[in-house]
């Protein structure tokens, strides 16, 4: 059935309508150079070649363009890619690769015509290049072979593509990939699994997307299929833990299904990739990549796979046209994923994760100042790397503006809307302010008790945390709230933990963590063994309370994690709270010295801010 689906051609939309706002005026990206309102990418054609030993892409990419306005000129994006030549109609042009900016890298500027259809591109990446993590087989669960990732989001395809690197801007692809024979080649589009082995992989994407969701792994790889249209990518010998931590996939596809119309992109399976990846997951089409650090043995941190399912409604299907718009990807799929895990696992389930993540929330508004800008649902970016938006706010007070206007609106009408928002902007852009034009049109204006209940202006253009946040309680985590107070109060009174998940011990953590003391982690420890935990999530926050009462026992283990997990939730506060202490900052600058090499540069980009006092 994969075959058979791999080889489906299904005309769409070559590229995504122009993002607009009110008065139907193409918005530029302010973190693109490129000139689609002039001259738009509708295909491209990449051919490649994976040098392990220099740690290069080497080959070309054909461009198909459509000139709307009998332009000169197409500029593309580009970051320390070394351009070896261009063509138009197999003969050279000139071109000009202008200066680098720090953020956004170089502008590619190639001489064009107006009858101009095809621009071919050849090109090596650099071995540091942004998006391509490197790595050798001892940063690999096998050991034996070495790995390669891409990492796109937001702006980094362009470190190894020359292309119109914007969300604003989709387009279909091909691609044939060349690697070692002993190594398996993936990408962000349907799979073909009769090609393993060869050392030659090719693959067709036939819908339209955007630059951020090209993808490329390769590596020592194997699958496990759920059903004909999901399954498990992994290396060999994680294989078998993660097809059984993700068994609930099939039924994730159904419920988001149910939910929200159906599943679009043919195939979805999930490539798990080293503990390096600096994200939870990435939401390629057809292809998540995810973090191992999710894998416990008792699924319950596998709303992170509903997450990025989601993504193929929300971002993937429907995309926010600028990076100031993230919370129309963010948002939404948080939402989403909410809705999923409600559906799967059941309401009490799901209020434990929301509330959760509505403490994180909180917190985090309370660090970053409720005036802060950044608090801001719709950002101005402008001169920034757009990366600085991609936190909470995007995520969790999106998804709590979302579930604010479910509550006023109703469940039945909210769903509706949203389903029927889906559907008729498949494949297409969206700006904030188109999608606030949207509501109100489809949902406000016939429903005024909404806008009393709910004000859109203060949720999406206001500081802070708005008066209509939806209140949140969870019957689990009360029994927690009374077992940690009762902790605090006599330390030697441990919680009965028979039946308490992840969520139930990050909850108790966090509830006694401002109470802790060096004695209190003593007893802890010893009962509940934190400090060897394979469990990512209450490893991270054990590690921030024994840094906050000075728990040396702690400190081997914590400088294992950091030199062996890359994913920038953990890495980046166990850093900065260190740092900031005058007495471990000697120590943990060593910890990163040996860590850094092994982080991708996302993480690097970061932890190094935090040193440099940003």
């Amino acid at each position: 059935m994969k075959n058979i689906l791999f080889l489906i051609l299904i005309p769409f939309t070559m590229f995504a309508k122009k993002p607009e706002d009110e008065r139907g005026i193409y918005v530029k990206d302010q973190h693109s150079y490129s000139n689609p309102a002039e001259i738009v990418v509708q295909h491209l054609d990449l051919s490649l070649k994976a040098d392990f030993s220099t740690k290069k892409l080497v080959g070309f990419v054909t461009l198909q363009v459509k000139n709307l306005t009998n332009a000169d000129t197409l500029r593309l994006d580009t970051y320390n890619l070394k351009i070896e030549s261009v063509k138009i109609n197999d003969a050279p042009v000139t071109f000009i690769l202008k200066p680098a900016d720090e953020i956004l890298g170089s502008e590619l500027a190639i001489p064009i015509t107006a009858n101009t259809k095809e621009v071919t591109i050849y090109y090596e990446t650099s071995p540091d290049a942004q998006a391509l993590q490197w790595l050798n087989p001892e940063q690999t669960a096998g050991k034996k072979h070495p790995f390669l990732y891409t990492q796109s989001e937001a702006i980094l395809a362009r470190s190894w593509i020359p292309l119109q690197d914007t969300p604003g801007i989709k387009f279909t692809w091909t691609a044939t990939i060349h690697c070692p024979k002993e190594l398996m080649a993936l990408m962000s589009c349907p799979q073909n699994p009769k090609q393993i082995g060869n050392g030659t992989y090719s693959f067709k994407m036939p819908f339209a997307v955007p630059s951020y969701l090209m993808a490329l792994s390769i590596g020592d790889l194997a699958y496990k299929a759920y059903d004909n249209r999901s399954g498990i990518y992994a290396e060999p010998v994680m294989l078998a833990k993660a097809f059984h931590e993700f068994t609930d996939l099939p039924a994730m596809i159904s419920s988001a299904e149910q939910l929200y119309g159906k599943y679009p992109w043919l195939q979805y399976d999930v490539l798990v990739l080293p503990p390096s990846f600096p994200f939870g997951g990435m939401e390629n089409p057809c292809l998540t990549f995810a973090t191992p650090t999710i894998i416990t043995g008792d699924r319950s941190l596998v709303s992170l796979i509903a997450h990025e399912l989601a993504h193929s409604w929300s971002g993937n299907l429907v995309t926010n046209a600028t990076w100031n718009d993230f919370w129309l990807n963010e948002g939404f799929t948080v939402y989403f994923e909410s809705r999923i895990m409600e559906k799967i696992y059941g309401k009490d389930y799901a209020d434990m994760l929301n509330l959760l993540s509505q403490n994180e929330l909180k917190h985090t508004v309370a660090d970053m100042g409720v005036n802060n800008p950044d608090t801001k649902l719709f950002l101005d970016l402008k001169g920034r790397d757009p990366d600085d938006g991609m936190g909470d706010i995007a995520y969790e007070k999106g998804r709590f503006f979302l579930m604010a206007l479910e509550e006023a609106a109703g469940r039945d009408m909210w769903d509706a809307f949203l389903k029927k928002y889906f559907e008729e902007h498949r494949f297409q852009t969206m700006t904030t302010k188109e999608f606030l034009h949207y509501l109100e049109v489809n949902l406000l204006q016939e429903n005024p008790l909404i806008k009393q209940k709910v004000n859109v202006d203060e949720w999406v253009y206001g500081t802070g945390l708005p008066k209509s946040l939806p209140v949140i309680k969870s019957k689990y985590f009360d029994q927690v709230e009374k077992a940690a107070a009762a902790f605090i109060k006599q330390p030697t009174v441990m919680p009965d933990t028979a039946g308490w998940t992840t969520h139930h011990y990050l909850h108790f953590l966090r509830t006694i963590a401002p109470e802790m003391t060096y004695e209190k982690a003593v007893a802890l420890d010893n009962h509940f063994h934190f400090t060897q935990i394979q469990n990512s999530e209450i490893a991270f926050d054990w590690f921030m309370i024994a840094f906050a009462c000075h728990y040396k026992p702690a400190y081997k283990a914590l400088e294992n994690f950091l030199n062996t997990v890359g994913r920038r939730k953990f890495i980046a506060p166990l850093y900065r709270k260190a740092a900031a202490d005058a007495t471990l900052r000697p120590w943990i600058e060593q910890i990163y010295k040996s860590a850094r090499p092994g982080y991708h540069a996302v993480a690097v980009k970061t932890i190094d801010e935090i040193f440099e006092g940003k």
